[in-house]
């Protein structure tokens, strides 16, 4: 049973137990707490989900309604994105909940990219200017109003909620050309047997309130079953009638934000195959064939290059016994992870560890007359990953990181077009303006003859696809429903639709402003 049909129970149990004090405070309690969930826009989720298959969003989201309950004066609270997958439809309530919070006598800090909570906001603190070593900087604080009279030079925020900016597309709008991507007689979980189309060759949004099917449809049926015939996986589609038209990929790229690695020598260097192409670009440096060095040498992952003394991890393990392990920079190689004799070969008078040290960008200035090494440099810089360290751990990575660099090996690769593209929220934890980067690439995947197709919640990019399709109309079992299925232009009209409800609002807004 979901919460919401709980709720719904527990309120007629109320009303039914009146002459019966006892068992009215207990079940009282049980519709008191089901009621904070509701209001924090988890009334589609059921009561037998298992908590490690939440989102993240929707796990801050529980702990939030545990904290409605309690009734605490006084607190601060920090919420790190609490909008994560959450519908512009629900997104008033979980505002309402932050502000009932607050004006409680709470502080309620919250690191969000989300337009409405922005504008709701008492005060604003915007750091950067960019990401990474380029940013650390406090650019602005004070009221949204405030924030939205700044000029684009002083910050990268105030131009996107005055609307001076927008997230645009250079791309032009394609239609489908009658090559359809079709799932029939979808049926998995809350799906009531529903027939899909996405047109092959364009960009394609799948959208709807939490809850309504998005992920059932497009991960455990479309991709599972492409992965399967595509890509020889072994994993079983959730259930469904047939596929037709799957015979027009070559294969299917799944773009999620699951970690790179797990391991913290996995780094975006290694992720994107650069760290291979600087190993042969060591081995051929006058001191490395002097030495007769092979270009396996370039690794803290095996014998004859690594430092032996931290077995290439840079750092050595204490053990304080009762208390946590510590970790001290390894006393030999300073934690640079290599031996001696590999740091000694330069190139342009920087060691294997000194490049895995820079940026991107500063990496791009270095290797900029090493064609094969910029190809994988510049798509990193593409998808708005300038500021990252090559040689940074991949277990450091958000989930918006981490999809981006998989986007960036795709792009790397030569393309053939033919390419299923499936991502999953891919603008979480992302600004406008990478955004706009992101929007950008897909585009460019999209003319380069591939088929994307994405789910989001994110207005701007349901605003820029080509074709939309939406699922509801509400979540869980008032789910499962095929709504919309066309142009953007036509979703505003169809009134079902809680996206077209939000997107009219959100298309009133920016024309007045």
């Amino acid at each position: 049973m979901d919460v919401a049909s709980a709720h719904a129970l527990a309120r007629e149990w109320v009303e039914v137990l009146g002459a019966q004090p006892a068992l009215r405070e207990v079940v009282g309690g049980v519709e008191q707490r089901l009621h904070f969930l509701l209001e924090t826009g988890l009334g589609y989720l059921t009561l037998d989900r298992d908590y490690g298959t939440l989102s993240g969003g929707e796990a801050q989201r529980v702990r939030l309604a545990t904290q409605l309950g309690m009734g605490l004066v006084g607190v601060i609270y920090v919420l790190d994105e609490p909008s994560i997958g959450l519908h512009p439809h629900d997104n008033q309530k979980l505002l309402d909940t932050l502000v009932a919070l607050r004006d409680r006598g709470n502080t309620v800090v919250v690191v969000e990219h989300d337009e409405d909570t922005m504008r709701l906001a008492d005060e604003i603190i915007e750091l950067g200017p960019e990401a990474g070593t380029e940013g650390g900087q406090l650019l602005f604080q004070g009221t949204p109003e405030a924030c939205a009279a700044l000029p684009a030079k002083a910050s990268r925020t105030g131009p996107y909620l005055a609307r001076k900016l927008t997230v645009g597309r250079e791309a032009k709008v394609r239609e489908p050309d009658g090559a359809w991507l079709t799932v029939r007689e979808a049926r998995a979980n809350n799906l009531r047997g529903i027939d899909v189309r996405f047109p092959i060759g364009l960009l394609t949004c799948v959208t709807g309130v939490s809850g309504s099917g998005k992920s059932t449809l497009v991960l455990d049926v479309l991709a599972a079953q492409a992965a399967r015939k595509l890509n020889g996986a072994k994993t079983l589609p959730a259930k469904h009638r047939h596929i037709e038209n799957l015979d027009f990929f070559e294969k299917l790229v799944q773009v999620d934000q699951e970690p790179i690695g797990r391991s913290p020598r996995s780094n975006p260097a290694s992720y994107v195959d650069l760290l291979p192409l600087l190993r042969d670009l060591y081995a051929q440096v006058p001191l490395a064939k002097v030495r007769g060095s092979k270009a396996s040498r370039v690794s803290f992952n095996v014998l004859g290059g690594r430092c032996e003394r931290c077995q290439g991890d840079g750092a050595i393990k204490l053990d304080l016994q009762f208390m946590p392990d510590a970790y001290a920079p390894c006393p030999s190689c300073a934690g640079r992870r290599f031996n001696r004799e590999t740091l000694e070969v330069l190139f342009h008078g920087k060691s294997i560890a000194d490049v895995l040290e820079l940026t991107v960008r500063e990496a791009i200035t270095l290797f900029k007359n090493i064609p094969r090494v910029m190809d994988k440099l510049a798509t990193l810089d593409a998808v708005g990953l300038g500021y990252l360290t090559l040689g940074q751990s991949a277990v450091t990575l958000s989930g918006g990181e981490a999809q981006r660099i998989k986007l960036s090996l795709e792009l790397s690769k030569r393309q053939q077009g033919s390419t299923l593209y499936i991502l999953d929220e891919p603008t979480t934890g992302l600004h406008w303006t990478d955004i706009q980067k992101l929007m950008d690439l897909l585009f460019k995947l999209r003319d380069a003859g591939n088929t994307v197709i994405v789910i989001e919640h994110n207005l701007d990019v349901i605003n820029l696809a080509d074709w939309l399709i939406d699922l509801g109309p509400g979540g869980g079992r008032d789910g499962g429903e095929l709504i919309y299925a066309g142009p953007r232009a036509g979703i505003e009209t169809c009134e079902r639709s809680l996206t077209g409800v939000a997107l009219k609002r959100w298309s009133a807004l920016n024309s007045t402003r």
